[in-house]
C-alpha cells in the first residue's frame, strides 16, 4: 500500500488529506448523534409522570440533564408552559430547526469530502496522461516502458480518489439515516408532548364544571 501511495505521486498528499478530514468529521458526526439517541418512549413517560404529578420543575430539570434534539425541544416548550399551551407550541417549533441545524452540522462537509475526493484523483490522472506523452515525446518511442511511469500515476490517483469518496460515502448515508431518525422521533415526541398537555388542560376544565 505504501508502494502504491508513493507511485502515486503528489497528488495522493492531497487525496489523503481528504480522507483523513473525512475521517475526523465522521468521528466528529458519529460521536454527537450518539449522545443525540435516547430511550424516547422511557424519557417521554417519565416526563409526562412529572407534569401530571404538577412537577414542571423535575421535568425541566430532566430534560436539562438528557442529552438529544426531543430533550432540547421538551425543554423549549416546557419552560414556557406557564404562558399557556399556544406558547408551548411556538417554543418548541421553534427549538426544531436549530436541533435540526445541529445533526446535520458539518454534513456538507462530508459532501465536499465525496466530491472533492475523486477531482483530486482525476486531475492526478490527467497529470499522469500527460507525463505519459511526454515521456513519448522525449524517448521518440511509445513502448510500454517509457509511458508506464505516467499511466501507473495516473490510474493510482484515480482508483485512491475514488477508494476515499466510497470510504466517507458510506459514513454520510449513516449518519443521514440516523439524523432522519433522530429528527422523526423529535417530531412524533413533541405531537405527543402537545397533545398530552391539551388532555391534562381538558381533564382539568372537566373536573371544575363538575
Amino acid at each position: 500500500m505504501v508502494e502504491y501511495f508513493v507511485n502515486g505521486g503528489p497528488f495522493m498528499w492531497p487525496i489523503l488529506i481528504t480522507l483523513l478530514a473525512g475521517l475526523a468529521i465522521s468521528a466528529e458526526r458519529l460521536y454527537s448523534l450518539l449522545m443525540s439517541s435516547i430511550d424516547e418512549q422511557k424519557f417521554f413517560k417519565e416526563i409526562s409522570e412529572k407534569i401530571e404529578g404538577k412537577n414542571l420543575e423535575e421535568a425541566v430539570q430532566v430534560c436539562e440533564d438528557t442529552q438529544g434534539p426531543v430533550a432540547k425541544v421538551f425543554h423549549a416548550g416546557l419552560t414556557r408552559r406557564h404562558h399557556g399551551i399556544s406558547e408551548v407550541e411556538k417554543a418548541i417549533q421553534n427549538a426544531g430547526p436549530m436541533e435540526m441545524a445541529f445533526l446535520e452540522k458539518n454534513m456538507i462537509w462530508l459532501n465536499a469530502v465525496v466530491t472533492i475526493a475523486p477531482m483530486i484523483g482525476f486531475t492526478g490522472t490527467v497529470v499522469g496522461m500527460i507525463s505519459a506523452f511526454d515521456a513519448i515525446k522525449a524517448a521518440n518511442d511509445i513502448s510500454p516502458a517509457v509511458v508506464a511511469g505516467g499511466i501507473s500515476q495516473a490510474l493510482l490517483t484515480t482508483a485512491f480518489g475514488l477508494i476515499v469518496a466510497m470510504i466517507i460515502q458510506v459514513f454520510q448515508n449513516f449518519f443521514v439515516s440516523r439524523i432522519d431518525k433522530l429528527v422523526l422521533d423529535m417530531e412524533e415526541q413533541s405531537v405527543r408532548l402537545i397533545d398530552h398537555l391539551y388532555d391534562l388542560d381538558a381533564s382539568k376544565g372537566g373536573k371544575k364544571k363538575l
